[in-house]
């Protein structure tokens, strides 16, 4: 999955659309990756809720599909090594070139459209990408690399375990 991310980076890099929509995709697609963020949470981040700390940002998701008390929480990104797929410092620079409140003034719907029209672009099947697969990804290429159920389920705010251990399973495919 950390492959075909790659792929996408790499699509949008060499796309014809302006260096102001390339950043944006890049950055809605690290974030929302590295977070484990539903697109909905990606579309509500404004620059209020945005920390950076020395040791990457962090991001305070004030309502959620599975907060039902409303508390919100705070998800914590780390810095990348590689520049190239840092979501901290895609944000630091798209925040810089946005001036909107809105960190992402888009629609949960044309999140999926991005990530969509990225991946076709990339060659992979796009029927089997959409908004989801940010978080669904990060969920299975965490657990790839051995991050137990409950540090997933703080990172994604899932509330049943059942489901973070489907993108286990999946993730145990291709292990051994």
């Amino acid at each position: 999955l950390f492959n075909n991310l790659k792929q996408i980076i790499k699509v949008i890099n060499n796309s014809k659309a302006s260096e102001f929509k390339r950043l944006r995709d890049k950055t809605l697609i690290l974030v929302g990756f590295s977070g484990g963020f539903r697109r909905s949470e990606l579309v509500a981040i404004t620059r209020d809720d945005i920390e950076f700390v020395n040791e990457g940002v962090k991001i305070f998701v004030k309502k959620s599909k599975s907060d039902q008390s409303g508390e919100g929480m705070t998800k914590a990104i780390p810095s990348f090594k590689y520049i190239e797929y840092c979501p901290v410092n895609h944000l630091k620079t798209w925040m810089y070139e946005n001036r909107n409140d809105l960190v992402f003034p888009i629609s949960d719907k044309n999140v999926a459209l991005i990530i969509k029209k990225h991946a076709l672009s990339a060659g992979l099947d796009e029927k089997k990408y959409a908004g989801h697969s940010l978080r669904s990804g990060f969920a299975t290429t965490t657990a790839e690399y051995g991050a137990g159920e409950r540090n997933i389920m703080a990172m994604t705010g899932h509330k049943s375990v059942d489901m973070v251990r489907r993108y286990i399973k999946e993730a145990d495919l291709f292990k051994n």
